[in-house]
């Protein structure tokens, strides 16, 4: 009779085993922490995760003011190669924390922000379009330098901002001597 009573409880033993037991309850959703602490030394905003891709259209009615005047509190910001803050910044770092604080995806690599969006042509820039250069005046080579144009004052006179490797985050003019001679191409982004 023992044994009967034992055997009969065995099943009821193990269901509660079973639905207590913590590997077989369905796990919580993680918590997802929409607006982290900025870390120190970054603009306002600048730790909002990147999210949305938006068309070109989009982009260019809603958004480009923002990215250049986000762009432009970098001012001065000296240049730190992988940085993406006031304490130091690179020039993808500069379009990345731009595009990133406005939430729009950016990739955080030169070579890569050229690939989003389609090229235009350089009498076609508008301010927010995206600029990319080669290291070596008058020669092919991999894309290393971005900026954002801010504005077109003239067909001779582009302005973009930039994060000089010795000057920090400035504005200069696409049509200087310098810049001229390794322009690849002008980027309307998404």
């Amino acid at each position: 009779m023992q044994q009967l009573k034992t055997t009969c409880f065995l099943p009821f033993v193990f269901l509660f085993l079973l639905t207590s037991c913590s590997l077989f309850r369905s796990k919580p959703e993680p918590v997802v922490y929409r607006n982290p602490a900025p870390k120190p030394g970054t603009r306002p905003g600048a730790a909002k995760p990147a999210g949305k891709v938006v068309d070109a259209a989009t982009y260019q009615r809603q958004y480009a003011r923002e990215v250049v005047s986000i762009a432009r509190t970098y001012t001065g910001t000296p240049y730190r190669s992988g940085g993406t803050s006031t304490s130091g910044i690179d020039c993808s770092g500069l379009l990345y924390a731009a595009f990133n604080t406005v939430g729009l995806q950016m990739p955080r690599i030169s070579w890569q922000q050229s690939e989003i969006g389609y090229e235009v042509e350089v009498d076609k820039v508008r301010p927010g379009d995206l600029l990319f250069f080669v290291p070596d005046k008058g020669k092919a080579g991999y894309i290393s330098h971005t900026g954002i144009v801010t504005e077109v004052r003239s067909r001779a006179d582009i302005r973009f901002i930039h994060a000089s490797s010795s000057r920090g985050v400035r504005e200069d003019n696409l049509f200087t001597d310098y810049f001229k001679g390794r322009f690849v191409k002008a980027v309307r982004p998404f």
